[in-house]
């Protein structure tokens, strides 16, 4: 351990506890800094103690000690809640608020062992509580300054830290836990240092009760449609030594089972935490492993944190960092396969409040942060290039999805390994109805206002080419869809659905309005202002975007995920990933294909997929900070709202592929047995 750095830890830790004690900063300030110091002296003793041997029920008081502040119940009188910080500070809310959220990332820390990211938090601490100890108050901007530096001196270190994370197998704190723990003693799920809900140690316990074989089987469902991603987009694998799993706690059972397959494979795992450090969050996203959300409010207050700093002087200087670590790691860049994903769902439907007490992004700023996303996007595909990469998803539901969780995790396994070459023919069959027309029009029914005609490109051989990818299981489990990127001129009109969940976050009566297949309109009912509810969508659709393209139309076969949606009740907890099955949906943002538009895609039938590209990728061969968004959101109309599918001939006939939610297409009546049974 580096000497100065203990000596700088040991000056902070006895400072720490004196604050604990002290009553020398007054009120509205003093309560925050004892509260907080009491916070980091916890933190900081997880961090100097060795591996010990803590009852489950010691454990569980630890988490639970660490998170409560944070649960609805109590978030009301919480420093991390913007409009508490507010009422109780003044002015000075929204840096404290932002400070809270900083210090927050110590209880990772000292469960990773990290003594600088730990040190540098307290000392920020400490630099604040040091400015408040003068006789005058310091300014509001003094605070924010305070903050700024904080984040402008460590930028550097803190990018290549978090991309080492994402390329290097050998910084393996999760994969040891992983492969090393006794997955029967659930005491291995609190060495994270992550939240640990009911349903986290829920599934580790439902996930025990499963022989060895169906568990294997679970994980060969998963690394094989990575593997198969590989081989239908023609990319070479055997480059591949590294593969990132991202899971949420719980699933170590099935993670073992798929570290042992990658591993022959060639692939080692790269497992990482979602961001702690502010300057590496993605607004209120958690990507790496997590465990479970103590209060997704929270995350949502927190999302735009960065507009306390964002300005043209950070965004170049994280540029900046960012190409410097990856140039440090290029050669594990190179070998980096991409992410495997288990998501899970189940969790109670989350409608944010808005506060106007957060931080929030300016319209300069927000222009800034789509730049940011542009540039960081297009470091990323030189080291780690879009073309030579896949990735693979899979879901399973948590115990917070009901009494009947066992029966529904069996039946998500089951939808998840469906005959894939039964749909893989129907599928074929929609396809080659689609590709006869350069016209798809779609309508609602049952109050649902859809009415949009998509643009499909010109086939030069119909023999050899086509629109429509054939989607089985490989990278998107589960199978059931058909899916395009259209052509944006002519594409146009109304999508609109009754209620939808996107990235977590539910959204009322969502039209988008589509011109040469850009969003020029939007609206939802969440907020009782017009205002309100066109930032919601901005914040979150849009992310800051004057115009996004539609990227994507696909048809939707997966009926048996529909139907048991429906038997259970469970439809508004579903993730995109397999709502998307479950009826026709649009991508705003970039194509299925971005990064990789010039690999040849081909159908199991032989010919190429030719709409790999709009009118917006295209721009990449000119400039290609013009060609990508750096998102990609799927909207899904649910068949009961879905009024028809038609192609439509130049002399405006059409032939139906789904009428009044369901699919009458020659050859794909079997689509609607589920319905029937």
């Amino acid at each position: 351990m580096d000497e100065l750095l203990m000596e700088r830890f040991a000056l902070a830790e006895e400072r720490i506890a004196e604050i604990c004690t002290e009553k020398e900063i007054k009120e509205p300030f003093g309560e925050f800094f004892q509260k907080t110091a009491e916070f980091l002296g916890k933190t900081g003793k997880i961090l100097k103690r060795e591996q010990e041997e803590l009852s489950l029920e010691e454990l569980k008081a630890e988490n639970t000690a660490l998170y409560e502040e944070l649960f609805p119940e109590n978030y009301k009188t919480s420093y991390g809640n913007p409009a508490y910080a507010a009422e109780k500070l003044g002015e000075y809310g929204q840096s404290f608020c932002f400070l809270y959220a900083e210090l927050r990332g110590t209880i990772v820390y000292a469960y990773e062992k990290k003594w600088w990211d730990y040190l540098v938090c307290a000392e920020l601490f400490l630099e604040i509580h040091s400015a408040f100890c003068e006789e005058e108050l310091p300014a509001p901007k003094t605070v924010e300054d305070i903050l700024r530096s904080y984040v402008n001196d460590y930028c550097q270190d803190m990018m290549e830290q978090r991309i080492a994370e994402g390329v290097d197998p050998e910084l393996d704190f999760a994969t040891k836990i992983i492969m090393e723990s006794d997955l029967e003693d659930l005491r291995y799920l609190y060495r994270y240092g992550e939240y640990v809900s009911g349903n986290e140690t829920g599934v580790a316990l439902f996930l025990n009760s499963l022989s060895q074989e169906k568990i294997d089987d679970m994980a060969r469902t998963y690394t094989e449609g990575y593997r198969i991603g590989f081989i239908n987009t023609r990319k070479d694998l055997t480059k591949k030594k590294t593969v990132n799993i991202r899971y949420n706690l719980g699933f170590e059972r099935m993670v073992r089972a798929a570290v042992l397959q990658f591993r022959e494979m060639g692939l080692e795992p790269v497992i990482y935490r979602h961001a702690a450090h502010v300057i590496n969050k993605r607004g209120a996203s958690r990507v790496g492993y997590m465990g479970g959300n103590a209060n997704p409010q929270y995350d949502y207050d927190h999302r735009q944190d960065c507009a306390l700093f964002l300005d043209s002087d950070f965004v170049k200087r994280k540029l900046r960092s960012m190409q410097n670590a990856y140039d440090k790691y290029r050669d594990l860049a190179e070998v980096h396969g991409g992410p495997a994903c288990i998501e899970t769902f189940g969790e109670e439907p989350f409608s944010p409040v808005s506060k106007p007490e957060a931080l929030s992004l300016s319209e300069a700023q927000q222009k800034l942060q789509v730049e940011l996303d542009n540039e960081s996007g297009q470091i990323v595909n030189r080291y780690i290039k879009g073309d030579e990469r896949s990735f693979t998803i899979i879901a399973y539901p948590v115990p917070e999805i009901g009494g009947n969780f066992p029966e529904i995790f069996d039946e998500i396994v089951k939808i998840n390994t469906l005959d894939y070459k039964l749909y893989e023919k129907i599928q074929q069959t929609i396809i080659e109805t689609l590709d006869t027309c350069e016209w798809v029009e779609i309508k609602g029914q049952n109050g649902n206002e859809t009415d949009i005609i998509i643009h499909l490109h010109t086939l030069a051989d119909i023999k050899k080419q086509t629109n429509f990818e054939n989607c089985v299981a490989d990278v998107n489990i589960p199978v059931g869809e058909v899916f395009t990127s259209p052509v944006l001129a002519g594409t146009g009109g109304v999508l609109h659905v009754k209620k939808v969940y996107l990235n977590g976050l539910q959204f009322k009566d969502l039209k988008l309005v589509f011109d040469c297949g850009q969003v020029i309109d939007y609206s939802c009912s969440n907020f009782e202002t017009e205002g309100e509810n066109r930032a919601y969508i901005e914040d979150n659709i849009l992310h800051h975007h004057v115009k996004l393209p539609m990227g994507e139309f696909a048809i939707g076969t997966n009926t048996t995920a529909y139907v048991a949606a429906e038997k259970y009740g469970i439809a508004d907890k579903l993730p995109i990933l397999i709502a998307e099955k479950m009826g026709p949906h649009f991508a705003v943002g970039d194509t299925c294909y971005s990064w990789a538009e010039d690999i040849a895609v081909y159908n199991p039938d032989g010919r190429e997929i030719i709409a790999r590209d709009n009118e917006i990728s295209s721009l990449r061969k000119e400039d290609i900070s013009l060609a990508y968004y750096g998102c990609h959101t799927d909207i899904t109309i649910p068949y009961e709202e879905l009024g028809s599918i038609r192609v439509i001939d130049d002399e405006g006939e059409g032939r139906s592929i789904i009428e009044k939610g369901r699919f009458v297409l020659p050859g794909t009546e079997e689509l609607n047995r589920p319905f029937e049974k």
